[in-house]
């Protein structure tokens, strides 16, 4: 791991295997959706000639004030939008372009926000509920935690969090809560501990703060509508690279590239496609690339990630 590409932010992850993959064309234009600490989108910037622009995305606005005074030594080469990565078809059309040659999205909490105590992402700090990945957004884990019914947090906390005991997570919520609102980190983890009974080799708030940011900021369902517009904006040849950090998200993202890459999407028991579906990219991972031993034991945060790339037909 290059010492150029650590930052006081966060430390980009499968960085070298996500550049060799996405830039393919040093006059392009190139889209970083998840500009974070700033440390991918340098590292596209770099690999890219006088004739190249990149267009970084991020609706957080410390991520954008940090890594603006990063690449303002690039000037022009770089265009810094606040936005959430669904609207990039929009956010090309403002910076003047109608396609790009690659697309990259970084689909992870930043190690900055997680670490912030007042964002109330982590269970480490005691800190009122939020996990608003933009604080405009009208609700927060506050409202999440204290008027969902339970049913529906015991959903979130399974579907989202894969945590065996949300069920009996969820009961316990919504039993507290009727005594005294669930209003800080501290109060949702003291919840927890008295639902897990135990000693779990993992903190036992890791997978229900997981699923409630999940739904806080509709992670998923933007990760699902995003991709259609991503291959939609590349040119013939451009390529898009997705880096997911749990099952979920590489399920959904493994799902749409093999369905975009294939050319009939009919039940095998049909003899003819009715379908008419044409695949519009190639996979050129057909398996995750995963962080190798060093990565790993020099990034904390790279343990979970995967990278997978297709390419426009």
């Amino acid at each position: 791991m290059h010492k150029e590409i650590e930052c006081e932010y966060h430390i980009p992850v499968l960085y070298e295997e996500t550049l060799d993959r996405l830039v393919t064309n040093a006059d392009g234009v190139y889209v970083d959706g998840t500009l974070g600490g700033g440390g991918h989108s340098e590292g596209i910037v770099k690999r890219l000639s006088e004739k190249g622009v990149l267009i970084s995305i991020d609706q957080d606005q410390n991520a954008i004030d940090f890594a603006g005074k990063r690449l303002e030594k690039y000037g022009d080469k770089v265009k810094i939008f606040k936005s959430n990565f669904q609207e990039m078809d929009s956010v090309v059309y403002m910076a003047g372009y109608d396609k790009v040659d690659g697309i990259m999205m970084d689909i992870g909490v930043s190690s900055k926000q997680l670490d912030d105590p007042e964002r109330g992402f982590s269970y480490k700090y005691n800190t009122r509920l939020d996990m608003r990945m933009d604080k405009n957004m009208p609700i927060s884990a506050y409202e999440v935690i204290n008027n969902y019914e339970e049913e529906e947090i015991s959903r979130i906390i399974y579907e989202y969090g894969e945590e065996r005991y949300a069920r009996k997570i969820a009961k316990y919520i919504v039993h507290n809560r009727e005594e005294k609102a669930i209003e800080t980190t501290g109060d949702l983890v003291a919840v927890i501990k008295k639902a897990i009974k135990g000693h779990p080799k993992k903190h036992p708030a890791k997978k229900t703060f997981q699923a409630i940011r999940i739904e806080v900021n509709k992670e998923l369902d933007v990760l699902e509508n995003v991709i259609d517009k991503a291959v939609n904006l590349l040119k013939p040849g451009g390529r898009l690279a997705i880096i997911t950090f749990h099952s979920l998200e590489d399920r959904i993202v493994k799902q749409k590239f093999k369905e975009l890459s294939t050319d009939c999407l009919c039940p095998s028991h049909l003899l003819v496609c009715q379908c008419n579906h044409k695949a519009t990219v190639k996979r050129i991972t057909r398996k995750p690339v995963i962080p190798n031993t060093d990565e790993l034991e020099f990034n904390n945060r790279a343990h979970s990630s995967k990278l997978r790339v297709v390419e426009k037909l």
